[in-house]
């Protein structure tokens, strides 16, 4: 009898650990049907998001670039149009995402936990907006197709990334 009471626990003991509150989340893909897939996946091993580069021009969202950590990710888009850059504070997060969208990418306003407002593009198209389904997590990384524009973006949400030492 007690070997089955401790068989019981170590199984009741394996299936708690096996699971995990679920953190991660997605939006999008909002935009159009164009361009080349593109994902930012492998920089949020860099670290947190602490810059963006956004290139705009009288209609569009152009390119876009982000720094994980001190890196910067590869250009994806066009060459034409302004090219803007905002650096987060240290410990800032993007808490938000909303923009417009006809075809292209039109817009884009990166809304973070400090209350700031970093807007981007032209205000036409169609809305959305974008925020995690988890609570305490942030943006972690873009993907998205693009071309000589942004065609479409997609927003991937987790819990900001902690690297502490364990000593």
């Amino acid at each position: 009898m007690l070997t089955i009471a401790i068989l019981a626990l170590l199984c009741a003991s394996a299936s708690a650990n096996a699971i995990q509150a679920r953190s991660s989340s997605y939006n999008g893909e909002y935009g159009g049907g164009g361009g080349k897939r593109f994902s930012h996946s492998g920089n949020q091993l860099d670290g947190p998001i602490t810059a963006l580069r956004v290139r705009v021009n009288r209609y569009y969202i152009v390119g876009l670039q982000v720094r994980y950590g001190k890196v910067w990710s590869d250009y994806v888009g066009g060459k034409s149009g302004d090219l803007e850059e905002i650096f987060l504070h240290p410990g800032e997060s993007v808490i938000q995402v909303s923009g417009k969208y006809k075809n292209y990418l039109r817009k884009l306003v990166f809304v973070t936990d400090k209350g700031r407002y970093l807007p981007f593009g032209k205000d036409t198209g169609t809305s959305f907006n974008a925020v995690p389904l988890h609570p305490d997590t942030v943006l972690r990384f873009i993907s998205g197709r693009a071309g000589s524009v942004i065609d479409a973006i997609g927003l991937h949400w987790d819990v900001y990334p902690c690297y502490c030492s364990s000593s």
